[in-house]
């Protein structure tokens, strides 16, 4: 199911650890960072998930992985939401975050239409491979 990496667990395990810092990053107290935006979370939202589901186009070969890693980026950012309002006291959910995360999902995988979907790829093969 994966493109033909020389180090495929290396590309993995770096998606798998941005799942993993996507996860704590959600649920432990806020860093206080003096942003003058508005809603200026939602950009990190944005950005983390659009990541994530573009790193998933890079390393899956086939459609199916794009899409169950979609699907799981999505559940992943409604659940997160839930898990803020029902089980912290630091944090709050907000439908707004979840909605900057499913456009971040949907984003990331317009990379698959276009050629840089194989960038990781390139490389891959060009760090790794012996010459």
């Amino acid at each position: 199911m994966m493109r033909e990496f020389v180090k495929p667990s290396l590309w993995l395990g770096i998606w798998i650890f941005g799942w993993l810092l996507c996860i704590v990053l959600s649920m432990i107290t806020p860093p206080n960072i003096e942003i003058d935006i508005s809603n200026g979370d939602k950009i990190g939202h944005f950005l983390a998930y659009g990541t994530l589901s573009a790193w998933a186009v890079m390393i899956f070969r086939q459609s199916r992985g794009w899409w169950i890693s979609a699907f799981g980026l999505i559940l992943l950012g409604i659940g997160l939401e839930f898990a803020q309002g029902y089980l912290t006291t630091n944090r709050m959910m907000d439908w707004r975050d979840a909605l900057a995360d499913i456009i971040g999902v949907c984003l990331g995988l317009c990379l698959c239409l276009v050629p840089m979907q194989n960038i990781l790829l390139k490389l891959d093969r060009k760090i790794f491979q012996p010459k």
